[in-house]
């Protein structure tokens, strides 16, 4: 099997079998983004415990790439800091823009979406659910959900 055809099958797997789908029973974060464009529209929703992301789920509609995207965000950032968070954002962001990033072995799901950056319409589909999350993040003490719009 090459590389490309393992990535699509990743992508095509969270898509079709999407992790942490769904409003979890308590978010302290619920932020939503929309790309018009394209028709993608994410919601997160996540569950801190400190400075800690505890539970993060996510729901929506749109093609394969932006809920793909979001299912592989939750699966990796369930259980991270803050920290670490912006930094695995900062990464992936990095690598959706063309840089040659070298992302560890647990976010080895996050290098299958790399070949999205050849296409610059659809890097916005992948990084929907990542400027969302950051989008609620920033403005949590708004203490009500959060809307954004990427074009």
């Amino acid at each position: 099997m090459q590389l490309n055809d393992l990535y699509k099958e990743i992508i095509l797997d969270h898509y079709e079998s999407p992790h942490n789908r769904g409003r979890p029973p308590h978010a302290d974060i619920e932020a939503e983004g929309s790309n018009p464009l394209c028709g993608d529209d994410v919601e997160v929703y996540v569950a801190l415990d400190g400075e800690c992301l505890k539970e993060v789920h996510f729901d929506g509609s749109g093609c394969a790439i932006s809920l793909a995207a979001a299912s592989m965000m939750t699966e990796v950032l369930q259980g991270k800091s803050r920290e670490e968070v912006r930094q695995i954002s900062d990464q992936f962001k990095a690598m959706m823009h063309g840089e040659d990033v070298a992302l560890p072995e647990e976010l080895e799901d996050l290098e299958s979406l790399k070949g999205v950056a050849n296409f610059p319409l659809r890097v916005k589909c992948a990084l929907l659910p990542w400027v969302t999350l950051e989008h609620g993040l920033a403005n949590e003490d708004a203490g009500q959900r959060v809307s954004i719009e990427v074009e």
